[in-house]
């Protein structure tokens, strides 16, 4: 049987950032799926904190080297690689010196977004996007894991669904404990959107303006798929409201040794039946 591909969109992956909930799903949760048979293909950002001498990371030249348009700005897409030799897996970044250089990866020292988190999530979607596009290679599955990956469901089906890389693919998001960010983002992320030629003008205002509970909404509802990574008491209630009704299939978390089995048990419901 053809082995079940499985695309991993990362926000954070542990060793490479510090240890947190989001970071140690990144880490484990793909290793546990190519181990039990999968094909496996991993993205993350490449935040400012990440050392890359230390953690051997290298430009992948023919993956690198065409430019993002936001806000009718071009915004240089460069992508690295780097490998847990211990896991036998090789992680992509998503990189760019205007948007993932600074010391904090995900917001300020007051928990909230930088001004331009905005373009940041428009970036990192499609430049994880262009990415599978180059690599020719048709995942089954795409995992998004954590609110900074929250735009690629949207991306995936308003403005990729008719490559032949996305056009059949499910899409499944891991929904984290905690409010992830204070307060609103900045910027205009909602008009970005709707502006973006690659994507679609109608993106419904009942998103704006984006907080960690929208953004989470937002990739659900464009989503076939959720997983719950902590118990729901965990979540947000606004979050828990939204997930009630989006009425999607819904993988309850089933504790910490459960966890990646019952992931592998959970894509099988999506899969094509001749995987």
């Amino acid at each position: 049987m053809e082995k079940a591909k499985i695309l991993y969109v990362n926000q954070e992956v542990y060793p490479y950032v510090r240890e947190s909930k989001e970071a140690m799903v990144g880490r484990y949760l793909p290793q546990a799926v190519q181990e039990a048979g999968s094909e496996i293909r991993m993205f993350t950002p490449r935040f400012g904190c990440i050392n890359e001498r230390r953690n051997q990371l290298h430009e992948v030249l023919r993956l690198s080297g065409m430019n993002i348009v936001i806000n009718e700005a071009d915004h240089p897409l460069i992508i690295k690689v780097s490998s847990i030799q211990a896991a036998r897996m090789q992680i992509y970044f998503i990189d760019n010196e205007e948007y993932f250089h600074k010391k904090n990866m995900l917001v300020d020292k007051n928990n909230m977004p930088y001004a331009d988190t905005d373009e940041k999530l428009i970036f990192f979607a499609r430049g994880v996007l262009e990415a599978i596009k180059k690599l020719s290679w048709i995942p089954d599955i795409v995992h998004c894991n954590g609110w900074f990956t929250s735009l690629v469901p949207f991306y995936i089906r308003k403005a990729y669904h008719e490559h032949p890389a996305f056009s059949k693919v499910k899409i499944i998001s891991s929904v984290f404990p905690g409010k992830g960010y204070d307060g609103a983002m900045s910027g205009d992320l909602l008009g970005k959107l709707q502006s973006d030629k690659m994507a679609t003008k109608d993106v419904g205002e009942k998103y704006a303006p984006f907080n960690y509970e929208k953004l989470c909404q937002f990739a659900v509802d464009y989503s076939d798929g959720v997983v719950l990574t902590d118990k729901a008491a965990g979540l947000a209630p606004a979050l828990v409201k939204s997930l009630t009704a989006a009425k999607k299939p819904t993988l309850d978390y089933p504790g910490e040794s459960g966890f990646t089995m019952a992931c592998g048990k959970f894509y099988e419901k999506f899969l094509p039946h001749e995987k």
